[in-house]
């Protein structure tokens, strides 16, 4: 942004970019009222968006899985976003884009006809990259809650929406012991994920991460951490895991469009990090410095390599 950080950002609703005081939606909106919209959290360097193409897939999965035909082609809402980006003069940010069904009488039957509701919000980042600065505060403490995961039956795990009750009510528990993040179960009690991350650790054989065939979010940057690791030779299990074996871990990390790779030093109060004193673990800090050199070819020309 500007040199003034008390500038107010700036929104793009329904194709209008607004101060974000005035970025509103109607109380009739279903995404407001029910939870019934899309979206995507998304990571922008240097001007551009980290893997677009995987975001607006997962984005177009949704909607189809919620059967709402918005009607809006990739490049258009690429487009939205690239102006909010522009709006803010911001090259490195948060960026979100929702799509909601948009407002329909108060009955829980869906239209098939929509007019839907389009917001795209930014926020500053630091820069990513080689030598970056992470946004988080430090490496992970990851609790396991009672709260537990749905089975895809009841809410499919791949659809991304406004509704996140079942991760709010896991971040609640947190509160008692000051943890950094949820390490959430499936019905079964198998490890399945974070409330906004994606869940690898590594013990004597492997890299591994819980397979999706459980109620997993298909993370855009999971798919990056298995694609880096494949690339580097490291040997990559995707299964059924115990939360014993989370535990007794050699590493552990979680994975989102925010923080990159994260490193967690404890789970339930047991010391999971590289040296036993907080630092991240060999294999960790590999994917690490091979993900930002990644993303400083791809999205900063390589100017500090």
């Amino acid at each position: 942004m500007g040199d003034d950080s008390r500038e107010e950002l700036r929104y793009h609703v329904d194709g209008e970019i607004v101060p974000a005081s005035a970025a509103t939606v109607s109380v009739e909106d279903r995404g407001f009222a029910y939870g019934d919209a899309a979206f995507e959290t998304l990571r922008a360097y240097g001007g551009e968006v980290f893997r677009w193409g995987d975001h607006a897939a997962r984005l177009a999965d949704t909607c189809e899985t919620l059967g709402l035909d918005h009607g809006l082609a990739d490049a258009d809402l690429k487009a939205r976003i690239d102006e909010t980006l522009a709006a803010n003069d911001l090259a490195d940010a948060y960026v979100k884009c929702s799509i909601t069904r948009g407002v329909q009488p108060g009955t829980l039957d869906p239209r098939p006809e929509v007019d839907p509701t389009v917001v795209v919000i930014a926020k500053p980042l630091p820069r990513g990259g080689v030598d970056s600065e992470p946004v988080y505060d430090g490496p992970a403490a990851l609790q396991t809650t009672k709260t537990r995961k749905p089975s895809p039956r009841a809410l499919p795990a791949d659809a991304k929406t406004h509704n996140y009750l079942n991760g709010i009510l896991a971040r609640l528990e947190l509160r008692v012991t000051g943890a950094d993040e949820a390490l959430m179960l499936d019905q079964e009690g198998n490890v399945a994920e974070g409330a906004t991350s994606n869940l690898f650790f590594v013990d004597g054989t492997a890299l591994k991460t819980p397979s999706l065939d459980g109620p997993i979010l298909p993370g855009v940057t999971r798919r990056a951490v298995i694609e880096i690791a494949e690339a580097e030779e490291i040997p990559v299990e995707e299964g059924t895991y115990a939360p014993d074996a989370v535990r007794e871990a050699d590493e552990v990390f979680l994975t989102n469009s925010t923080w990159e790779i994260r490193p967690v030093e404890t789970v339930d109060g047991l010391d999971v990090s590289g040296d036993g004193e907080g630092a991240e673990g060999p294999l960790t800090a590999l994917l690490s410095r091979v993900f930002d050199r990644r993303v400083e070819e791809g999205y900063y020309d390589g100017e500090r390599l």
